[in-house]
C-alpha cells in the first residue's frame, strides 16, 4: 500500500473541521460557580447558547465535506 486513501487536501479539511469543533467545545465550557449557593448567569451567555453550538455544527459540516469531497482529475 503505497498511497494514503485520503488526499492531502482532504486531510487538511479534516484537521480544520476538528479545530473548529475543539474551539466550539472550548467556548461552551466553564461558566459555573465554585459555590453551589451562588447562581451565575454567565451560563446563559450568547457565546454558550449560540456561538459555540454553531461552531460545533460548522465543524461537523466541514468534516462531512472533507470525507465526501472528491478532488478533480488533473
Amino acid at each position: 500500500m503505497d498511497r494514503f486513501p485520503i488526499p492531502k487536501k482532504n486531510v487538511w479539511y479534516i484537521l480544520a473541521g476538528l479545530g473548529i469543533m475543539i474551539l466550539g467545545y472550548i467556548l461552551i465550557s466553564g461558566g459555573g460557580s465554585d459555590d453551589p449557593e451562588i447562581f451565575s448567569s454567565e451560563i446563559f451567555s450568547t457565546r454558550r447558547l449560540v456561538v459555540a453550538p454553531l461552531l460545533i455544527l460548522l465543524g461537523f459540516a466541514v468534516e462531512i465535506f472533507a470525507i465526501m469531497h472528491r478532488p478533480g482529475n488533473k
